[in-house]
């Protein structure tokens, strides 16, 4: 653990003590973000080789350590498919819990939810998108026919009182079909909402859009669910990530889903490597004065763990500048 940590001492100047900008120039900024942690299962779950149960456990900890208030920690689906996350249960059952940090995972259908309830899930996620033939690529049916198995979900859940989070993929662009309309994306988001979803994370998934797109699609959306309930997931494939998220935070987002060192990607999304590393967000959001609970130095010890674990460099720019300097 030494050795992590003095991998990442931050050196860069002034980096312990950012001071907020003035924001007088731009839209107004929510004052808090709620950062929603995906590296274990989005970061992980791509991963060729198998990545050892207790890596993934100590890696969720030492996120928990650092302050995400929210990290997805694992994935329900069928080990046929994303063999990756075969480990689901005794992840879920390793892990500390802290309190006040919530560690939702991802299910495909009824079963899944079944099965991750029993391994003591208290939140889960569901995921669809804005495009057909991703839908049919990604989880092998029609958009309707996917909202239909939400619904199963969210009926089991609210029985339970477990609290079911709506993932929209390919809101800003498909690898298949290319530009997706913001009122298609509208449609889904909303049909997710008013099943009984509590929030909406709008994912641009092979990362091709650009701040204008990001305005029209949350304009379209936020005509039909709260902007409260929206979060945004974008991947930083084309560069674009956090102009995108400046956007939305402008239009009155504040919930942001990132991976610790850019981990991940959809596997079923060519091109889609790239998510958003989290150590960068936070570096954004604290320059701007806006509160995310995140202890960045305890983050970037987490972001060295995991990239020594899996042999390859971060992905964070924060991360590989702090090192340099």
């Amino acid at each position: 653990m030494a050795t992590v940590k003095k991998a990442v001492q931050l050196r860069v100047v002034g980096l312990a003590s950012l001071r907020a900008v003035s924001t007088s120039t731009v839209g107004t900024l929510p004052k808090r973000v709620k950062i929603v942690e995906v590296g274990p299962r989005d970061g992980l779950q791509n991963e060729k080789n198998f990545v050892p149960t207790p890596v993934k456990i100590k890696l969720i900890d030492m996120l928990s350590e650092a302050g995400l208030p929210v990290i997805e920690a694992t994935s329900f689906v069928s080990p046929k498919w994303v063999p990756q996350m075969a480990d689901h249960a005794e992840v879920l059952k390793g892990i500390q819990t802290f309190p006040g940090i919530n560690y939702p995972v991802l299910i495909p259908n009824l079963k899944g939810f079944q099965t991750a309830v029993a391994a003591g899930a208290k939140e889960v996620s569901v995921f669809g998108a804005a495009s057909e033939l991703f839908t049919r690529k990604n989880i092998n049916c029609s958009i309707d026919e996917s909202l239909q198995r939400f619904d199963e979900v969210l009926k089991a859940a609210q029985a339970l009182s477990i609290p079911v989070r709506g993932y929209v993929s390919c809101v800003l662009g498909c690898p298949y079909e290319g530009k997706i309309s913001p009122a298609k994306v509208a449609e889904v988001a909303k049909r997710m909402y008013s099943m009984g979803c509590y929030e909406i994370s709008l994912g641009d998934t092979i990362g091709v859009g650009t701040p204008g797109v990001m305005k029209d699609m949350l304009s379209a959306v936020m005509h039909e669910v709260p902007v409260a309930a929206l979060a945004v997931h974008c991947h930083d494939t084309y560069g674009q990530a956090l102009a995108n998220i400046l956007m939305a935070l402008q239009m009155g987002v504040s919930v942001v889903d990132s991976s610790v060192a850019g981990l991940g990607g959809c596997p079923y999304a060519k091109g889609a490597s790239g998510n958003l590393a989290t150590e960068d967000l936070v570096y954004m959001l604290t320059g701007l004065g806006i509160h995310t609970g995140v202890n960045l130095q305890k983050l970037l010890e987490a972001g060295t763990f995991i990239c020594q674990a899996l042999n390859r460099k971060t992905s964070s720019k924060v991360a590989q500048a702090t090192c340099k300097l």
